[in-house]
């Protein structure tokens, strides 16, 4: 008999809008043991952040909530997206699974026991909390809120992120990458014809999309 090959499972998008990982993370507040609560989605191919919420508490109910405004907001279709989450309570609710079958979307959750299952949602993370402008702690979720309406909008149009060949997640999830790479090899072009002899091996070229 024949085996399927063992390893990781995978989940693989070919486009915006195929694969969306899910996540929540703990900002501190003004006191100790306070924490304020960021539920954010995020678009695997892009890296673009879909929604995201600041609340007081983790609720199934509120994730029910965002996912439904987020898909509204992004036009998605039954049959269309899945969507990956770890295995905390929220992710595995009922609400919000009765809520993706509703909406015609896969659910997929990381497997037990395996703590760097949800990459993509940990490494955004990371992004938001390694800045030098991320407080130690927010005195308010007003202030946490105001916080993430600054940072979202330069992460999706503004970081030129490594996993997407340092395009902007805006411009792969909208379909612009393919534009501002050609505007890139223009610039490398003329500065190869300038000075052909500052690049040794080859003309340079742009990271491939």
């Amino acid at each position: 008999a024949t085996h399927p090959p063992k390893g990781k499972p995978e989940l693989i998008a070919h486009a915006p809008n195929e694969v969306w990982s899910w996540d929540i993370t703990k900002l501190r507040g003004p006191a100790k043991w306070t924490y304020y609560y960021l539920y954010v989605i995020l678009d695997i191919y892009s890296r673009y952040v879909v929604g995201w919420m600041v609340a007081s508490r983790e609720s199934a109910e509120l994730a029910e909530v965002l996912i439904r405004q987020t898909c509204v907001k992004q036009g998605i279709r039954r049959d269309q997206l899945t969507i990956h989450a770890d295995r905390g309570s929220s992710m595995t609710s009922k609400p919000v699974a009765f809520l993706l079958a509703d909406l015609g979307i896969t659910q997929s959750h990381s497997r037990p026991h395996v703590s760097d299952d949800n990459p993509f949602s940990e490494a955004q993370f990371k992004t938001l909390k390694y800045r030098p402008d991320f407080p130690g702690q927010f005195a308010s979720i007003e202030a946490a809120r105001v916080h993430c309406q600054v940072f979202f909008p330069w992460y999706n149009d503004e970081h030129r992120h490594t996993g997407i060949a340092l395009h902007t997640p805006a411009d792969v999830h909208y379909g612009t990458a393919t534009i501002t790479r050609e505007k890139r090899a223009g610039v490398l072009d003329a500065a190869y014809t300038a000075h052909p002899e500052r690049f040794v091996r080859q003309p340079p070229q742009p990271p491939k999309l």
